[in-house]
């Protein structure tokens, strides 16, 4: 891919970059997956969905990768060791000091926030105004996951280190998928759908909800068993988000 913004010269940034130029910057969480998942799962997920979006629509759209921001807010899993989480405001500053670096550094004035962790929505959804409004440049947040329109066969809902999020990770990076070692004695109940729901699905409330919770969560994992997942449920998923993102990035 010849399209990273830190592969650039200098001198090169006036030449290849105008105002309608889209910096496309991931952003993902370093947490416990369960034990078969890496931490940096959420991370990998955004970084290469960029890379692919870039291979399909970077001329057409003149997209430009930004290094992946790995860490996100992931105090629902803070219970586990390896899980590093920043706090809100932490998270902010950092997101308002990148964009202002990139505006006072570039002409580019659009910005695409692809988001590989579930725990950022919120805070995306509110800072982006503040970006778009301090730094005069246009923002739109895509969460691949839920732009697409694959969806995986589990007993559960698919929050977090299930069959979706195995099958994106088996298509992106199968070398960092260890099935083997989850226990044979795995099992996932059912009837935890209607707990799943309420604490975290349900849009009328909201609680601060744990991974660790066995009312929702099995080692760490909220969703169907990840040993039904598949490469090829994994590639549905992401070729189904790349083909809605050209719609995105017209718009954008």
């Amino acid at each position: 891919m010849n399209r990273w913004y830190g592969s650039l010269s200098a001198p090169e940034i006036a030449a290849q970059l105008t105002k309608k130029s889209v910096l496309c910057l991931p952003i993902g969480s370093y947490e416990q997956h369960g034990p078969h998942l890496p931490l940096h799962t959420d991370t990998v997920i955004a970084a290469e969905f960029t890379n692919r979006l870039i291979d399909r629509y970077g001329d057409q759209h003149d997209l430009w990768a930004l290094p992946a921001l790995p860490y996100g807010l992931s105090l629902e899993h803070s219970w586990a060791q390896g899980t590093v989480s920043l706090r809100v405001g932490a998270l902010t500053t950092l997101l308002d000091a990148i964009v202002g670096e990139f505006a006072r550094a570039t002409p580019a004035r659009r910005l695409l926030i692809v988001n590989g962790h579930g725990g950022n929505r919120g805070i995306l959804e509110a800072v982006d105004y503040e970006l778009q409004a301090t730094h005069q440049v246009r923002v739109c947040v895509i969460h691949p996951s839920s732009l697409s329109t694959a969806h995986a066969k589990s007993a559960l809902p698919e929050i977090h280190a299930g069959v979706k999020e195995t099958s994106i990770m088996l298509t992106l990076a199968p070398s960092d998928v260890h099935l083997d070692r989850l226990p044979e004695a795995l099992a996932v109940d059912p009837a935890n759908g209607d707990e799943v729901q309420r604490l975290v699905l349900d849009r009328g409330t909201t609680w601060p909800w744990s991974s660790d919770d066995d009312r929702i969560a099995s080692l760490g994992i909220i969703g169907g068993d990840p040993r039904l997942a598949s490469a090829e449920l994994g590639e549905a998923i992401i070729t189904s988000a790349l083909d809605a993102s050209d719609q995105v990035l017209q718009h954008l």
